[in-house]
């Protein structure tokens, strides 16, 4: 459905309740040991906005049935957006007769009952004050954004665009082993591309803000601004000689460092033993300063939910305590691989099946701000950007191509790019000497500034 004049409706919660209801029935009408159901519906709303005219506008409701389904060991999984009764009992019907011909996995299965949850806690995951706000008012939100930007400083010549986009969800579960809950979130975003030129040469960037209540989004103007900043800085880049220095992660390139470790902590990789961190529970993996958890239980958290995708009770669980590695994450299974507990990091698949996935994953924030961890360097590199995927999540090699900021007597002197930096994973995490107090939640994976005492830059 397209349109800013077009109004999605959505169905109830106790309509897809009994929808999902209908599905785990009738699967075990059809012999199915055991089954679950993930229902989901989505109300957005997105428009992006370029040189001010309205470039995109998208007013759309969408909805998925995700069926993952048991006969004794054997383990089938199928997906639908159709939700009306004959296609899910032709669906339901399909799987049974394709988990007939699968393998058997003895680790299959449901999670315990005694992993659900025995109530839905409030978790501030609904803002009604999305719906108060009108479409002609969230374009204007949009083009606020750019023009922002564009009035920062006449090197801004192009853009990308502004954005805005705002989403209702319901999600519900059930199971045959009793299990029938739901529950609903909102959230939305706000951002900015500038273009900048300067001597011929162009660059790009952007920031944005995210956030599931309205009044927490950074003002349009304040993100124009900021976006225009941190393209401007960009402008004459040149390259530098290959070096040893100390590294600085900016918020937005910090969390990527971050999703490494949560990469690295999945059971999925740990059962596989495809990761850097296998085997070395109880034992230091980080420097002393390092914090990282895994909290679903956030309040007004991007990766808040009371159950994960499979109804086990979400949880904070630590990852690493002082440098100390204390937990992996677990779907039930992986836990039973592992012969431990779900975490509650139960991620459904597009396809049904379930895979570990993060709640809000994040590097606790330290105690110095940016400017006090830049000052700390003679000379280093403040990085911005990062290009490429090399990254070896067995032995922790890393290796990606780096824009950033040179640093000089623990100033920032000129921008830098086409550069590499690299080390090890296992070595940047005992590295770490600095975090920043600007943690920045911008997706369920998060960190603030970090300072890498030492790494290679590969440059001329």
């Amino acid at each position: 459905m397209s349109g800013a004049n077009a109004s999605p409706i959505g169905r109830s919660q106790e309509e897809m309740q009994e929808t999902a209801q209908r599905v785990v029935d009738r699967a075990r009408k059809q012999g199915a040991t055991a089954a679950d159901v993930f229902v989901r519906e989505d109300e957005t709303f997105s428009v992006t906005v370029r040189n001010g005219d309205v470039e995109k506008l998208k007013e759309a409701l969408s909805r998925s049935l995700r069926l993952r389904l048991f006969l004794g060991k054997r383990t089938a999984t199928s997906q639908t957006s159709d939700l009306t009764p004959a296609v899910i009992d032709k669906l339901v019907d399909e799987t049974v007769e394709m988990a007939r011909l699968t393998s058997e996995d003895e680790s299959g299965g449901l999670p315990d009952p005694s992993m659900y949850p025995t109530g839905v806690p409030d978790l501030q995951l609904v803002d009604p004050a999305w719906d108060l706000v009108k479409p002609g008012e969230r374009i204007d939100l949009a083009r606020r954004a750019e023009a922002a930007a564009y009035k920062t400083s006449p090197l801004i010549t192009n853009s990308e665009g502004g954005w805005f986009e705002c989403e209702r969800s319901r999600t519900v579960l059930a199971n045959t082993a009793g299990f029938l809950g739901g529950y609903e979130s909102t959230g939305g975003y706000l951002g900015a591309g500038p273009i900048a030129e300067s001597n011929g040469a162009m660059q790009q960037d952007h920031w944005f803000s995210i956030s599931r209540c309205f009044d927490q989004l950074e003002s349009p103007e304040e993100i124009g601004r900021r976006a225009a900043e941190r393209v401007l800085r960009r402008l004459g880049a040149r390259k530098v000689k290959t070096c040893q220095i100390p590294v600085i992660f900016d918020p937005m390139t910090a969390r990527t460092v971050v999703k490494h470790v949560f990469d690295a902590v999945s059971g999925d990789a740990i059962y596989r033993r495809r990761s850097f961190l296998v085997d070395l529970i109880g034992q230091a993996v980080a420097g002393s300063q390092v914090t990282i958890v895994d909290d679903a239980r956030l309040p007004g958290g991007l990766g808040s939910s009371p159950f994960d995708d499979e109804g086990v009770a979400t949880q904070s669980t630590p990852i690493i305590e002082g440098g100390v590695l204390r937990n992996y994450l677990h779907s039930a299974y992986s836990a039973r691989k592992m012969k431990t507990r779900p975490t509650g990091n139960g991620s459904r698949t597009g396809a049904g099946s379930v895979t570990v996935g993060p709640t809000n994953f994040y590097l606790k924030a330290g105690q110095f701000t940016p400017e006090e961890i830049i000052a700390s360097i003679e000379t280093g590199l403040f990085v911005v950007d990062l290009i490429g995927q090399g990254v070896n999540p067995v032995s922790g090699d890393y290796s990606r191509g780096a824009t950033g900021l040179w640093i000089e007597n623990g100033k920032l002197t000129y921008p830098v790019q086409e550069v590499t930096i690299a080390g090890n994973l296992r070595q940047m995490l005992q590295d770490i000497e600095m975090i920043g107090n600007d943690i920045a939640f911008m997706g369920p994976i998060a960190s603030p500034t970090l300072k890498i005492r030492n790494m290679t830059l590969s440059g001329e």
